[in-house]
């Protein structure tokens, strides 16, 4: 198996391992005094969270979750808005050189997570 493995700093460790666990739909696999760390299957993730003093500024410019179809990326946006989170939307969009439908969450230490899907290439 292959994972892509994200590692973040954060100021609070129980509010950032609560966010996760709603925000991937699962479990943390590990959780130490300051270390959780989530696995996923679908994408394949190893993200770890770090319980660091001083966290300053939004290093990443953003992290994303590529799906396959705008149905996925509506389905996800569903299920984390029952989960109580703001999902900022934006659909036909152009980024990154491509039209896309995406909506965007972010964590508590300021990092902004996209889901989105591909529709074309664009100049």
């Amino acid at each position: 198996m292959v994972n892509v493995h994200i590692g973040l700093n954060v100021k609070n460790l129980s509010e950032s391992q609560t966010f996760y666990k709603r925000f991937l739909g699962v479990k943390p696999v590990k959780i130490k005094d300051d270390y959780v760390k989530f696995l996923t299957q679908k994408p394949n993730l190893n993200l770890t969270l770090t319980q660091r003093n001083k966290v300053a500024g939004n290093q990443i410019n953003h992290l994303g979750i590529q799906v396959e179809t705008k149905e996925d990326v509506l389905k996800h946006k569903e299920r984390l808005e029952r989960e109580g989170f703001f999902a900022r939307e934006e659909l036909n969009t152009t980024c990154c050189y491509a039209v896309q439908d995406k909506f965007w969450v972010t964590d508590p230490d300021g990092n902004e997570w996209e889901y989105f899907y591909t529709k074309q290439d664009s100049e």
